[in-house]
């Protein structure tokens, strides 16, 4: 049910969230996202396998793996617990995912590529060995359609592009099958030195509802190793208001 804007009331039904693995301590980072959008497509996991680091395979479900286009509003990223760091800690972010295993079994993300407005944000990441990529965002919300553009103001790829949005629905998707193995994920998968990292992360139950594109032309897919993907609609669309994460210390992983 909707409050009369297009957003829902807070969903009272059963709690059959998968409970998060407890995340390793200290705290690294503590960060909120809000307004999220996901928009997803099938992939044949041949295709997405020479895109994954070393020591991890793609994570399917229902016989294919999946390509994720994600935009959102980074709020108060900061050291730490509770630690916002002003003007840098919050920014626009869309960025392109992929979906993976390791050998201990652990289900992660793997980032082709993170557009962001901050320069010093991603200048940083880079050293880090996350590919944030410097570009220009917009947001868009008249509370009941909401989407994000943006554009690439350097390499790899400069002016690749993205302009999607949807009328968000009200329809609690949380409890799904496929909405539960794109977003419950609880880290990221990287190498370092040819090795696998898993970076865990941690958060509530996502608030998740359906939704319907009404805009969508996107280079980002494209330009992370997958063309041709993003010019068909995609096969799962997603929204929701947010969350608070935290993320833990990295670790070495078994190679799948």
């Amino acid at each position: 049910m909707g409050d009369g804007a297009g957003r829902p009331r807070p969903d009272r039904g059963p709690r059959l969230w998968p409970r998060p693995p407890l995340l390793p301590r200290p705290v690294l980072l503590d960060q909120r996202w809000e307004r999220l959008l996901f928009l997803h497509w099938r992939v044949d996991t041949d295709r997405v396998a020479p895109l994954l680091p070393a020591g991890v395979v793609p994570d399917e479900f229902d016989g294919s793996t999946w390509v994720g286009l994600i935009g959102f509003h980074m709020v108060g990223a900061g050291p730490g617990y509770g630690l916002p760091v002003p003007y840098l800690g919050t920014f626009g972010e869309i960025n392109v995912r992929l979906y993976s295993r390791d050998g201990d079994g652990r289900r992660g993300v793997v980032f082709r590529s993170l557009e962001a407005t901050r320069l010093a944000v991603v200048l940083g990441t880079n050293l880090a060995g996350v590919p944030y990529r410097f570009s220009r965002i917009g947001i868009a919300d008249d509370g009941v359609v909401f989407g994000y553009a943006s554009s690439r103001l350097a390499p790899p790829h400069r002016g690749a592009a993205t302009d999607f949005a949807v009328r968000r629905g009200s329809r609690d998707r949380s409890d799904d099958p496929l909405a539960v193995f794109l977003t419950a994920r609880w880290g990221m998968h990287t190498a370092v030195a040819g090795r696998p990292i898993y970076v865990p992360n941690t958060h509530r139950r996502w608030p998740l509802y359906d939704a319907e594109v009404v805009r969508l032309r996107d280079d980002l897919v494209a330009a992370a190793g997958l063309p041709g993907v993003a010019n068909r609609p995609p096969d799962s669309v997603l929204w929701s208001p947010g969350v608070r994460t935290q993320f833990g210390r990295p670790f070495r992983v078994t190679p799948a």
